[in-house]
């Protein structure tokens, strides 16, 4: 999953984006408002975590913006201001949640995994499909209730394809979600990973839509 941290605090952003890339995510950082909006024009996001206070322009205007362009990713506000007039004025433009700084990371994780659920149309915490169940929360992966060890760009992907039976994804749409800027990205990357998903998991798991991508079939192969 691919999120973007807006932050204009080097020492919270720099610490929060440890956090999420050592849990899995793909994550790229933005400093001030102007700057983030202009990337949230050009690139899809799985989250956004927003700081309000920001430089050039203020995060409830990003997040204003945002929801104009009709743009539904889910939005996580993040920030110091604590008024309840503030956070009501938050959720009514269009964030997904509110957690104050500062928040204990445990938190910031499972919040963020709430609203990625959310957005995937589910509400269960482990997703199970076809034998095979993963827990965001755990990285836990059990085939018919046998544990498997995945790499943590082997479990990404299998997330992605799991969360959604039957959406077909292409490798450039794969690459988007793995990745963040600073990452460099080879050309048969997804190649050996679905390559070694299969291999783990089950040459049927997930099948290739010639000239399309990937997906894992919503019923048995």
């Amino acid at each position: 999953m691919r999120l973007l941290l807006v932050e204009d605090d080097v020492m919270i952003g720099e610490a929060v984006l440890d956090l999420l890339r050592a849990d899995g995510y793909a994550v790229d950082w933005v400093k001030d408002g102007a700057h983030a909006d202009e990337v949230l024009r050009e690139h899809g996001y799985d989250l956004l975590l927003l700081d309000l206070g920001l430089p050039t322009c203020d995060g409830l205007t990003v997040l204003e913006r945002l929801r104009a362009r009709k743009d539904r990713v889910p939005v996580l506000i993040a920030t110091a201001r604590d008024a309840l007039n503030q956070r009501v004025a938050g959720l009514d433009k269009g964030a997904d949640d509110y957690i104050i700084k500062p928040y204990e990371f445990d938190e910031l994780l499972a919040r963020i995994r709430a609203l990625l659920r959310r957005a995937a149309g589910r509400a269960e915490p482990v997703y199970e499909h076809l034998g095979v169940s993963i827990d965001p929360a755990t990285r836990e992966v059990l085939v018919r209730g046998q544990a498997v060890s995945l790499s943590a760009r082997e479990w990404s992907v299998l997330e992605l394809l799991l969360a959604r039976p039957g959406l077909v994804l292409s490798r450039k749409q794969l690459e988007d979600k793995l990745y963040s800027w600073r990452d460099e990205v080879s050309s048969n990357a997804v190649e050996v990973y679905i390559h070694g998903l299969r291999k783990k998991l089950g040459a049927e798991l997930i099948q290739n839509v010639r000239g399309v991508g990937y997906m894992m079939p919503k019923g048995a192969p």
